[in-house]
């Protein structure tokens, strides 16, 4: 899945699920920790029997895990729930200081560097622009940025970092001239290994996935994804992008580009085919304010601090919201998704126009034998990117696939 070319990360090996017989049993330990804090990730606050029953583990088993898991500090009590009869329940939760994580959200335009907590929020952040992205000038951003970060920290803070996560758009050499740079000026991208080369100046382990994909994760884990068990996601950026979720899951299909929404066809308002990113793009707008006199800068100063550029946006709005519309209903052509989820590196105010304006659009199409999915904000927002990209260390090292963790909760609960 990916904002251009679909390619997928290389994924981080699942836990066993049903070792064999005389498989490590702290292996399997560790599998049930992590099924453990993954429930109370989702559920926000769980008492032992809360779950004991949706994990399908013994109580007793459940009793251990959390001990060890609240002496290490992962989990945190809550206030004691007082029931009818007998003892009151105590609800345990994740330790938003138990471990952080560094997200980077680079971009054709901006890059961020983020530090996020143990439940998804963001504690320190670095923003930095350009007119393109360079090897170079990545990587002392990022490396400048860790040190700037890490010096704001105490000893046992620092000790307590999963890692780096990477969400960057693969091939960035492609569509150079769209976003202004010079002839040959983003060859030098194909000789890079972002991960190696970042990973070699850093301390932590460093994981890499595609930004429309770690966008799309995010939403799933820390948006409206407990909702939605299956919805089409449209991450609009510099170019836009989006992914797929099936069954709670990312689905990357068998080369890894379902969910490639960028190249989709789609008509402009004169009726001629155009791909989806020529259209409800960014840059679109960028080159629409250049075009008629106005600093387009302010773009990309801040995602959340955008002023009204009053009808050039008003146009880029509509124009993007019939774009979107066609390619929602295409999709819901094929597949039955419960939503259709828009977000982007916007403020709300940007998003919630170009919902509305696709919800107004998608009814003026022929939506015969077509079941239309839902159309709602994304519920993250505009550093989706960074945030998804910030979550690949911490369910590396101690959460559970949200697919794993679904099938486990079905089948404690007999569905």
């Amino acid at each position: 899945m990916s904002s251009l070319d679909g390619r997928e990360h290389t994924p981080v090996p699942p836990p066993i699920l049903n070792p064999a017989g005389g498989a490590n049993q702290v292996r399997v330990r560790a599998y049930n920790e992590r099924l453990v804090l993954s429930l109370v990730r989702l559920y926000g606050a769980l008492s032992k029997a809360d779950i004991a029953r949706r994990s399908g583990l013994s109580a007793q088993t459940v009793s251990v895990i959390m001990r060890v898991l609240e002496k290490e500090g992962l989990l945190s009590r809550g206030a004691p729930v007082r029931g009818r009869v007998g003892q009151p329940s105590i609800p345990m939760h994740l330790n938003p200081d138990a471990v952080y994580s560094f997200g980077l959200k680079m971009g054709r335009r901006s890059a961020d560097l983020v530090l996020m907590d143990f439940v998804g929020r963001i504690r320190m952040q670095l923003h930095r622009t350009y007119a393109y992205p360079l090897p170079h000038e990545i990587l002392a951003f990022v490396t400048s940025g860790i040190q700037e970060i890490e010096s704001r920290l105490d000893d046992k803070q620092r000790s307590r970092i999963a890692g780096l996560g990477i969400a960057a758009p693969f091939e960035l050499w492609n569509w150079a001239e769209e976003v202004g740079a010079p002839p040959g000026a983003m060859e030098v991208w194909r000789d890079v290994d972002l991960q190696a080369d970042i990973a070699a100046r850093v301390s932590h382990p460093v994981f890499l996935q595609n930004d429309a994909t770690s966008a799309c994760g995010a939403e799933l884990v820390f948006g409206v994804g407990p909702s939605y068990p299956d919805f089409v996601y449209f991450f609009i950026g510099s170019f836009i992008g989006g992914g797929i979720v099936l069954n709670s899951a990312i689905f990357s299909g068998r080369t890894g580009t379902a969910g490639a929404i960028g190249p989709l066809p789609v008509r402009d308002r004169n009726g001629e085919t155009k791909q989806l990113l020529e259209i409800a793009s960014i840059f679109v707008l960028e080159n629409m304010l250049r075009e008629r006199g106005i600093d387009p800068e302010p773009l990309w100063y801040s995602a959340d601090d955008w002023v009204d550029f009053g009808q050039p946006m008003e146009i880029w709005i509509q124009d993007t919201a019939k774009a979107l519309a066609q390619a929602i209903v295409a999709a819901a052509s094929i597949v039955d998704f419960s939503a259709a989820v828009i977000d982007g590196g916007f403020p709300h105010w940007v998003r919630s126009r170009v919902v509305q304006a696709t919800i107004d659009e998608a009814a003026k199409l022929d939506l015969q034998g077509v079941v239309m999915p839902e159309i709602i904000e994304g519920a993250v927002g505009a550093q989706a990117r960074a945030i998804g990209g910030a979550s690949l260390p911490i369910f590396a090292r101690y959460l559970t696939d949200q697919n794993v963790l679904f099938k486990e909760i079905d089948h404690a609960e007999g569905t």
